[in-house]
């Protein structure tokens, strides 16, 4: 019989597997597709009714819950256009790591504002999980890397907001078709964000190109899931330990670029990096 934290460890591992697979098949598509505006695109058609419908007709809400939801849609639409205005200036290498090492605030932010305490041991694993993070973005050269690291770390810290907002809200939502609503609330706040800032830099309401559908479909199904499967797992875990297990992806991604893709450069460094996070997530199940 699985214990509540291991089954929450595998609504993270199951998260993982898929943000993996659709970063996967997103990683040959040009920048000029659009890929994460026409996902959240596909998840908005495919499961937002569903979850929506479910949300608002068998939740009873309080203002607590309705401020969760405010602040996780507001911090979800900033974090979506700092993560396209970052990768507009360096690539996924350096900026998606930097914006994945949030969890570290995420306890800071957790252990001031609400009075959650960790263990000495996992604050140590966190920081050493973050300083793996950070190794992986050592040597990337980027033509305008000072661009986007405002950028990069807005989304870190809207991260760590959405987060801790989002385990708030688990205490008034007790299904996980109304938690879906509840992320598809706060990602169609992004899309309309991202629509937003498309028509100011370009005068389109949509990119100029689309990807293959078969690729808007599942990457819809996948982006939404994968979240709502991490708030769910922290119904038990806390938020910052959480989002650290979710960044077992990166560990992943890191040993398929190296083993199956062949991208070699800084292959020892890249490995040394992924080690760290993977100790650091040993370290938090301990």
């Amino acid at each position: 019989m699985l214990s509540d934290i291991d089954q929450a460890l595998l609504w993270v591992l199951l998260s993982v597997l898929m943000h993996v697979s659709w970063n996967l098949m997103a990683r040959q598509q040009p920048r000029e597709s659009g890929l994460l505006w026409w996902i959240l695109l596909g998840h908005g058609l495919l499961l937002a009714p569903w979850g929506l419908v479910t949300l608002f007709t068998t939740v009873q809400w309080s203002i607590h819950l309705v401020g969760c939801l405010v602040l996780s849609a507001l911090s979800n639409a900033i974090y979506f256009l700092g993560l396209t205005r970052a990768y507009s200036h360096a690539p996924v290498s350096l900026v998606y790591p930097l914006v994945r090492s949030s969890p570290l605030l995420i306890a800071v932010w957790g252990s001031i504002l609400l009075g959650q305490q960790l263990p000495g041991l996992a604050w140590g694993a966190l920081l050493l999980g973050g300083a793996g993070l950070l190794l992986l973005t050592v040597g990337i050269r980027s033509t305008n890397q000072q661009g986007a690291l405002p950028w990069a770390l807005l989304s870190m810290v809207c991260t760590s907001i959405y987060s801790l907002s989002d385990q708030q809200a688990t205490q008034h939502i007790p299904s996980f078709l109304a938690l879906l609503g509840y992320v598809s609330f706060g990602y169609a706040s992004g899309w309309l964000i991202l629509s937003i800032d498309l028509k100011y830099r370009t005068g389109r309401w949509s990119p100029a190109a689309r990807p293959p559908l078969w690729m808007v479909l599942v990457g819809g199904l996948c982006i939404g899931l994968a979240y709502v499967l991490v708030i769910h797992a922290m119904r038990v875990l806390p938020a910052a330990v959480a989002v650290s297990f979710s960044n077992a992806g990166i560990v992943i991604a890191t040993l398929l670029s190296i083993g199956v893709f062949k991208e070699r450069a800084h292959s020892h460094r890249r490995l040394f990096a992924a080690s760290l996070i993977a100790l650091s997530l040993f370290t938090l199940r301990m």
